[in-house]
């Protein structure tokens, strides 16, 4: 795939990503903390889910562009490991259920409106890694995960997992709110 075309496919998804976020001011206290069970995450839970993973990859990925000597390539060609852990990630129609790490897991915690300034800020960040991208190689730069560091993907497949493990929970969060709705 075209290295410009990803970025710009990643960028899209992060200023929707952003938009949805900036419209949770709107609601109130009980609307973004509502859940629909007690094992259902809130609005606010979605996105504390979110930051805890970007507390992890946001200065990973900035950290590898950083010290990065690698030059723009063209294209970008995914990782075996890491266009699958991408891939799972990517929301699909219905959205498939996945077990979450307990050290990831916000569920029951006492969250406030910061979660949502943490999102946003968050996400402008990687809008500027995204940038940053342009000037170095998505196929030779690789990054750490946050299940282990002795696995290393290639720093396109990490914006890849990141950005569309972000929409996958925001998509969660709107689904959260369509049922508090109806």
């Amino acid at each position: 795939m075209k290295t410009k075309d990803l970025i710009s496919e990643l960028r899209a998804i992060t200023l929707q990503n952003i938009d949805f976020a900036q419209k949770l001011y709107n609601l109130s206290d009980e609307e973004l903390n509502w859940r629909s069970n007690s094992k259902n995450w809130s609005v606010l839970e979605c996105l504390e889910h979110l930051n805890i993973y970007g507390n992890f990859y946001l200065p990973e990925i900035e950290t590898t562009i950083l010290k990065s000597e690698t030059s723009f390539e063209s294209e970008f060609r995914p990782g075996l490991l890491g266009n699958y852990f991408a891939k799972s990630m990517k929301p699909k129609a219905k959205l498939n259920k996945m077990k979450t790490f307990k050290k990831t897991d916000p569920i029951g915690s006492d969250l406030s409106r910061n979660v949502i300034d943490t999102f946003i800020s968050q996400q402008n960040s990687l809008l500027e890694l995204l940038q940053e991208s342009e000037k170095v190689s998505l196929n030779k730069l690789k990054t750490g995960i946050s299940i282990t560091k002795w696995i290393r993907i290639k720093l396109g497949d990490t914006f890849r997992f990141v950005i569309y493990h972000n929409q996958r929970h925001i998509f969660q969060a709107e689904k959260v709110l369509v049922l508090q709705n109806n």
